[in-house]
């Protein structure tokens, strides 16, 4: 049962949508909310009604579509405007009109922007905090105060930041919600701050942190050690600047690091899985080695690590992925040798020993391939090819034989440029040739491949090239210079990778693309009869 004496507040679809590039339609926002009330957090703020159009919208859907579990709907918006009876203000009005069983209210704590940006007087702004936490209390929200700017307000002027705080608390705000709107604060300072805001009101205070000086995350976790009981974040840190202080990261180091059950292990468990859903709906990734939910947050490269692991993954892992729904994973690299090689392959279902004479020949092959250019810590499946082949000591050909291709691309009268390919097979001994025309060359040539071999291999049809990159390798200049090029495959269940490279850009990506079609056949022969462990939990 999650613990309710901390409350954990999502303000991704406020706050977070502040990202540049983030543009959330309102059903993404609906699906958004969905995920995180799933994960078990308290509050979900969704956004400012009556200022933004596609906000009030949202709670008026939310209304009759969105269904909470676990988490309380959150208004977010402003005090009412200084000499502004409150009952007739049109943004208070808003935000009651929205339906939200809690609001948010945002609130100048710093005299500065009291005088030079409201352009009132450090006295009407109390009076305007309060009023408007009184009459929303009194129209029966819960209501918090984002103090804005506090912790630069309490270095300037201490005694008016600690009053915003009691006059909030006295009004009937359930929390004071103390923000490091700009960022720059350090941990030490803001366990200081929080600390005395506390001693000096006796008001439950939250903390809000912004990232502009990588501390979000550990600011937020010292003010909570300083007795904050209201945690704000966002989901993967999004924000506008620099971001917000990540949410997937609190939660992580509260429950597994400080033992506060902010959530439930079965909650805690999905936190990888609801990370990825929520950047297949904005659109933004997280940084790969984002902790706890990020795919590379468990990953491991160098033969140091791998030699250490085989004996205990805990030896250089801080917990159990499995907690947080993530998975280790082994990259193979010229770093790594025979232990890394032997982890991948187990990985992969493949029984073997990191002694065994084939795995020797494998890490042996990934190293000279990797001096020629080849990487595969994005190419699981040209990886799991050239295992086979090791470990059965024949070359693993695919279930058809290449003749020819060709490619031509060629700029008609009207300005359109036309790429077509041609590929000749053999299946069986039998010449095959097909045709396909698309935006490039590899386009084409991937398109001729599914008109080849689809009819004869159905399992074909679903496979669809998702990511493309190609990469000058470094040490030689011009059009000599040779080519990687890393494709990424999906059947729409799971997602892999292949890598080719050539002098020819266009050959380096054909070895990759044959690479992914002989991959898919494997299915059949494959240890366990389908996708890796990791392709599956990774998938996407």
């Amino acid at each position: 049962m999650a613990e309710e004496s901390l409350q954990l507040y999502d303000t991704t679809l406020r706050d977070g949508s502040q990202q540049e590039g983030m543009v959330l339609t309102v059903d993404d926002k609906l699906a958004v909310a969905r995920h995180l009330d799933a994960l078990g957090v308290g509050f979900i703020e969704g956004g400012w009604p009556g200022a933004i159009p596609r906000d009030t919208e949202f709670f008026h859907r939310a209304q009759t579509e969105l269904t909470l579990d676990n988490a309380l709907l959150a208004a977010f918006g402003a005090t009412r405007r200084p000499g502004i009876p409150v009952s007739t203000d049109p943004q208070v009005r808003a935000l009651l009109a929205a339906g939200a069983p809690v609001i948010t209210l945002v609130g100048k704590s710093h005299t500065g922007h009291v005088q030079r940006a409201l352009r009132t007087t450090l006295a009407e702004n109390l009076a305007m905090i309060g009023s408007t936490v009184r009459h929303l209390v009194h129209a029966g929200r819960r209501v918090f105060l984002d103090a804005e700017h506090y912790f630069d307000g309490h270095r300037l002027n201490r005694d008016y930041a600690l009053a915003v705080v009691r006059t909030a608390a006295e009004a009937g705000a359930e929390a004071v919600v103390l923000c490091d709107t700009n960022g720059g604060s350090l941990p030490d300072e803001v366990h200081e701050i929080v600390a005395d805001t506390i001693a000096m009101t006796g008001a439950p205070v939250g903390i809000h942190c912004h990232d502009d000086t990588g501390c979000a995350v550990a600011n937020t976790l010292a003010a909570v050690d300083a007795g904050a009981v209201h945690v704000q974040g966002t989901a993967h840190g999004y924000g506008e600047r620099c971001g917000n202080a990540d949410l997937f990261t609190v939660i992580g180091n509260l429950v597994l690091k400080k033992d506060r059950a902010v959530i439930g292990p079965a909650q805690l468990a999905g936190l990888a899985a609801t990370g990825h859903a929520i950047t297949e709906l904005t659109g933004i990734p997280p940084r790969p080695a984002a902790p706890y939910v990020g795919p590379a947050a468990f990953t491991h490269k160098a033969g140091l690590h791998a030699s250490a692991l085989r004996v205990d993954p805990g030896l250089y892992q801080h917990t159990d992925p499995e907690r947080v729904g993530n998975v280790m994973r082994t990259l193979v690299s010229d770093m790594g040798g025979r232990s890394s090689v032997a982890l991948k392959a187990r990985e992969l279902g493949y029984d073997v020993e990191a002694g065994s004479e084939e795995v020797a020949r494998a890490a042996a092959r990934v190293k000279d391939l990797e001096s020629d250019g080849y990487s595969f810590e994005s190419a699981d499946a040209s990886f799991e090819l050239l295992l086979r082949e090791e470990l059965a000591g024949t070359p693993d050909e695919p279930p058809f034989e290449v003749d020819s291709w060709h490619v031509s691309v060629a700029r008609r009268k009207d300005g359109d440029v036309h790429t077509e390919a041609t590929v000749r097979l053999r299946l069986d001994g039998a010449p095959l040739a097909a045709s396909g025309s698309g935006n490039g060359p590899v386009n084409a040539l991937d398109r001729a491949l599914h008109q080849a071999l689809d009819p004869y291999f159905p399992q074909l049809a679903k496979l669809e090239l998702v990511d493309y990159r190609v990469r000058v390798l470094t040490g030689e200049t011009g059009s000599s210079a040779a080519a990687r090029v890393l494709i990424s495959y999906s059947d729409g269940e799971r997602r892999w990778g292949t890598v080719g490279v050539d002098r020819n850009t266009v050959t380096a990506s054909w070895r990759a693309l044959l690479d992914a079609v002989h991959y898919v056949l494997l299915d059949d022969v494959r240890p366990g009869r389908g996708a890796s462990p990791l392709a599956t939990a990774l998938a996407g």
